[in-house]
């Protein structure tokens, strides 16, 4: 079970690895001006939004997660096809809301497949998870050398790719007997009004927010204080490594430590990264530290809120549940980063963005601190 669950989050992270840094390449190839690409791009995070509770509320109502799983999947890999047919604006901005669509839907609905079938043992999540890291890093660092060596014109090529890799691990993941729904009656509306999980949700909300400086400008903000290509790449990786690290570690931390505490510990160290990345860019030894603490603001962060999420949203609820978790934290907090990122860089500079991102996420554990239990 463990590698059928685990070659899942490989493909699917590893087209994250190549579609996140790498696809504004390739519009950019296709001859689109910078405000199209910001446009295009902006779609990705448009369907994110939507498309996870849609898919969620039809798998809860049937019972037929992975079923929904897979047909996103396939939907995703046909729809993304048409992308090597066409040109022009439009249609290219079609393609991307179609595939992105069924792309979207597949993690959480995956995710609540995985914590269903780990039971009691919910702590070997990481352990799993890790492969998706994994992916990212052997994506990230290869298609560099690539396209030293091709345009970014491959770069559709190699996203059909993994999404062939995406649904052939969904047919090969196995499958719960029965309808895990139905051992819970309680509606949405109820678990929604409860203080822990609107907690929840504004934590994960925020908390993606304070991503919004980092994951839109970190790139241009290392460049401008000196820091070569070659060695933002391997701030980046660095990053993602130790994401990795510890969720090998994670099952011990949580069987010793508990999710809501390891969560609150979360918080507190990023806030601590988005500081010294904001007050200290000169600094090389400061700046390799605030990237292994990609460790805790991502991997121990999404390690504890993906199971809070799924203690909090069960039986029936659980595929809801997830999507509310990507809808709502990668996708209207993601969101709303890149924008105030935006505003605030162009009108009061880097370090203010980095202050505010360590505002937001202080603000989010001052929230989970009062209101969040486990």
């Amino acid at each position: 079970m463990y590698w059928r669950l685990s070659t899942f989050y490989l493909f699917h992270f590893a087209s994250l690895g190549v579609l996140v840094p790498y696809w504004s390449l390739y519009l950019k190839h296709q001859g689109f001006g910078v405000g199209e690409i910001g446009e295009l791009m902006a779609l990705l995070m448009a369907t994110k939004i939507v498309s996870p509770n849609i898919w969620g509320w039809i798998a809860d109502h049937t019972g037929m997660r992975l079923t929904v799983v897979r047909a996103g999947a396939l939907l995703a890999l046909v729809t993304f096809t048409a992308i090597f047919f066409v040109e022009a604006y439009w249609p290219t901005a079609l393609v991307m809301v179609l595939f992105s669509f069924f792309w979207n839907a597949v993690l959480p609905q995956f995710e609540a497949n995985t914590l269903s079938h780990l039971g009691e043992q919910q702590h070997r999540y990481s352990s799993i998870r890790l492969w998706g890291s994994i992916g990212f890093i052997v994506m990230v660092a290869g298609m560099g050398p690539l396209l030293d060596r091709f345009d970014a014109g491959i770069v559709p090529g190699v996203m059909l790719a993994l999404f062939v890799g995406i649904l052939g691990a969904s047919l090969l993941a196995p499958r719960l007997d029965g309808a895990p729904h139905a051992l819970n009656a309680e509606s949405l509306r109820r678990v929604l009004l409860k203080p822990q999980v609107l907690a929840l949700l504004a934590v994960c909300f925020l908390m993606q927010a304070s991503h919004g400086p980092y994951y839109t400008f970190y790139t241009l903000y290392m460049e401008a204080h000196g820091y070569t290509r070659s060695a933002i790449g391997q701030l980046w990786a660095l990053g993602v490594v130790a994401e990795v690290g510890m969720f090998l570690i994670m099952p011990r931390l949580v069987a010793h430590y508990g999710l809501r505490s390891l969560l609150l510990a979360s918080l507190v160290l990023t806030t601590l990264r988005w500081l010294l990345i904001g007050h200290y860019p000169q600094s090389l030894p400061v700046v390799l530290a605030a990237q292994t603490l990609h460790a805790a603001s991502f991997g121990v962060y999404h390690a504890t809120a993906i199971a809070l999420f799924h203690k909090y949203f069960p039986g029936r609820l659980q595929g809801r549940g997830q999507a509310l978790y990507a809808s709502l934290s990668f996708g209207a907090g993601g969101a709303l980063g890149s924008y105030y990122s935006g505003v605030v860089w162009e009108s009061l500079g880097a370090e203010a963005a980095f202050v505010i991102a360590a505002g937001l996420s202080a603000a989010a554990l001052v929230i989970g601190w009062r209101w969040l239990k486990e």
